[in-house]
């Protein structure tokens, strides 16, 4: 179905360049430009409220608005909307005019119907969209407002192209050679990852000396402890060590 034309009222903006706009904004208007049609660019203001609220209501660039200047009506579509980076409101806006039987390059949004109908969303799996908008070129009087795709039936693996929604008359989209991919239904995966046991962690830590697999580590002051022989005393701390006997004296 096609988009109900909106009006916009908007007033000759005098005063240009950065001092005109700034007087603009001032006023709470938002100053803008229009083009295109083959005619001279020109120079407008619109109510900063009223543009609000036509950009809170969603699909603004892809929506055709009759802009009334003064009394002097013509189609229009909005064609870039700078924010102010504070505050969040409109600072300027670029309108395109387009002439009767003109087609334009515009972006529709996607929309799933059917959910609750697919078997593999039933059994876990996960809609992954791959594309929220679809960019055609339509008859400026005959912009879809949104694509719909049917979820019925469809089992997780499957995917969703292009070619599952019908185009109404002379909308194309812009990719042309090939059936592409709007969404598709993949696999829940849990991962679960298992906790090692605290002997596990152990053991995974532990590293063993060449040869000596298996023996216990000597606990701290064991080789303190330790007699240097059955029945030996060690040697006192200084001592000097007994000197080595001399051989006996031979006979002459």
């Amino acid at each position: 179905m096609a988009q109900q034309v909106t009006e916009i009222k908007a007033s000759a903006r005098q005063l240009s360049g950065t001092g005109g706009a700034r007087a603009t904004r001032r006023e709470k208007r938002v100053p803008g430009v229009v083009y295109g049609d083959k005619a001279q660019p020109e120079a407008v203001a619109v109510d900063q409220n009223e543009l609000t609220i036509l950009i809170g209501r969603g699909r603004f660039l892809s929506t055709v608005f009759d802009l009334n200047i003064d009394g002097k009506k013509s189609k229009v579509i909005p064609r870039e909307v700078q924010l102010d980076p504070v505050k969040d409101t409109p600072v300027h806006i670029d309108f395109q005019r387009v002439g009767p039987g003109a087609s334009i390059r515009v972006n529709v949004p996607v929309r799933f119907i059917n959910e609750a109908l697919s078997p593999g969303l039933k059994r876990g799996g996960v809609l992954n969209v791959v594309r929220h908008e679809v960019e055609v070129m339509a008859p400026a009087d005959n912009i879809p407002e949104v694509f719909e795709f049917d979820l019925e039936g469809l089992e997780i693996g499957r995917s969703i192209h292009i070619s599952a929604t019908k185009l109404p008359e002379g909308v194309k989209p812009i990719i042309q050679n090939r059936d592409f991919t709007v969404a598709s239904i993949a696999g829940h995966k849990i991962e679960e990852e298992a906790t090692p046991t605290a002997g596990a962690a152990v053991a995974e830590g532990a590293v063993a000396a060449p040869g000596t697999e298996g023996a216990a580590a000597p606990a701290e002051g064991d080789a303190k402890a330790a007699a240097p022989a059955a029945g030996g005393k060690a040697p006192a701390a200084g001592a000097k060590p007994a000197a080595a006997a001399k051989p006996a004296a031979g006979k002459k």
